[in-house]
């Protein structure tokens, strides 16, 4: 059975930018009601060597909403510049990147199907199908900066749990 390009990327870009809002929404009470300054998580690292959770959030938004748009140009490329958002600039662009996301249309996507795409990062260019991209590249990138951001809410002490990173499953009917 073939999974249309629609459930691969944009359906699962969705889960996962559901499940990024319904943490980071759990982190902003959490830090709220316990008199934790919501800066204090935004420049948060898991080890020196990593960027912090801002840049985990901004890469979610730019792996999902980006790697769509860097489909339809043929190319997809690093985001340039992280910008200094705040937690609730962080929450914006996670809502934001999941509402432009719901106005794709499954034919506009599916219409993207075995084209050719490039990932470019300086000189060098790394030739995909869209298809490729999305299952090797885009969604493993997804996944690590989803998976880094949760973290470090669960390393400063927000109850989350698998359940919450999982976000809605699409489960049989």
């Amino acid at each position: 059975m073939a999974v249309p390009l629609y459930d691969l990327s944009v359906a699962s870009y969705l889960q996962c930018l559901g499940a990024v809002a319904g943490f980071l929404g759990k982190g902003s009470a959490w830090c709220s009601e316990n008199g934790i300054g919501l800066h204090d998580i935004v420049e948060t690292r898991l080890c020196g060597d990593m960027l912090p959770f801002r840049f985990q959030i901004v890469s979610v938004a730019h792996h999902s909403l980006g790697a769509l748009k860097g489909m339809q140009a043929g190319v997809f490329k690093p985001p340039s510049g992280v910008p200094e958002l705040d937690y609730a600039g962080l929450e914006s662009r996670i809502a934001s990147a999941r509402d432009e996301l719901e106005a794709v249309s499954r034919e506009e996507v599916e219409a993207l199907e075995g084209k050719d795409m490039l990932f470019e990062i300086g000189d060098r260019r790394i030739p995909f199908t869209t298809e490729g991209f999305v299952m090797s590249f885009s969604l493993p990138n997804l996944y690590f900066h989803a998976a880094t951001a949760y973290d470090i809410l669960r390393m400063k002490g927000v109850p989350v749990g698998k359940r919450d990173f999982l976000g809605q499953m699409r489960i049989k009917s």
